[in-house]
């Protein structure tokens, strides 16, 4: 397909691809330093095509094809990103997949702008993760080198030369928290977690569930499942939670 570009304001230039079908739609929100062009983005692209559903799926700025540098993003840039690709793009209430990152900014948006939000389907959802990262994964000289730098270099098996975390995303994480204030739900929401996922432990997702406030909101754990939740097995479980939620909203 095209990869088609939205210009939004501070010039920003947003990486999309849309294929028209029934409403509501998807929205598949994706992770950190994840693009449009991911195994779930895909996958799910070509289900919905094939059931005849909208779609829409993008780069969040710094991220794939959209402009702008990564290491100077954060999770309210990309969260302004998602609020303002879908606002363009998208007219009525969508269901949003999100994968890690992308279930955190589910969440937000379905706080703060819950009008375009029909329903969520959380693939290991990492909410708040800005703060597990600087006290789990970065060392006493990795931190000193953030506060002195502003920035640091993180091996990470995603990418083979590391991560550059930025002492701005750090600081900006507690702006979009999700655990310190209430988060009701009005809509279905399905959270998907791998038992063996190394990067958001399954007590997070518990935690999450315990946490949502609202008539419908499960969580599946996955045996053996990891972060990437790629496998085909996974793959149609994300398939199957997306059209239950799809059938709840149409219901």
């Amino acid at each position: 397909m095209v990869t088609n570009y939205l210009e939004l304001s501070n010039r920003r230039k947003i990486a999309y691809r849309k294929t028209v079908g029934k409403q509501p739609g998807v929205v598949f929100l994706g992770g950190f330093s994840s693009d449009m062009e991911g195994t779930k983005a895909c996958y799910m692209e070509q289900w919905a095509r094939k059931q005849g559903i909208s779609y829409l799926k993008f780069d969040y700025t710094g991220h794939g094809k959209s402009s702008g540098k990564f290491e100077d993003g954060c999770i309210s840039d990309w969260l302004n990103d998602a609020c303002d690709t879908i606002s363009a793009l998208v007219t009525q209430p969508q269901v949003m997949v999100g994968s890690s990152m992308g279930g955190w900014l589910s969440l937000l948006l379905a706080r703060k702008h819950h009008k375009k939000v029909a329903g969520i389907v959380g693939i290991a959802a990492a909410p708040d993760f800005t703060i597990s990262f600087q006290e789990n994964k970065l060392s006493h000289e990795q931190l000193k080198e953030l506060r002195e730098r502003g920035l640091v270099r993180v091996s990470t098996e995603y990418a083979d030369e590391g991560l550059i975390i930025s002492e701005r995303l750090i600081n900006d994480g507690p702006k979009n928290f999700i655990f310190n204030q209430e988060l009701n739900l009005s809509v279905p929401v399905r959270l998907l977690q791998g038992t063996k996922d190394a990067d958001v432990d399954q007590s997070t997702a518990v935690r999450l569930l315990n946490h949502c406030s609202g008539d419908d909101v499960r969580l599946l754990l996955v045996n053996g499942a990891d972060h990437s939740f790629s496998t085909p097995n996974c793959l149609e479980i994300i398939e199957r939670a997306t059209e239950e939620v799809l059938n709840l909203v149409n219901s």
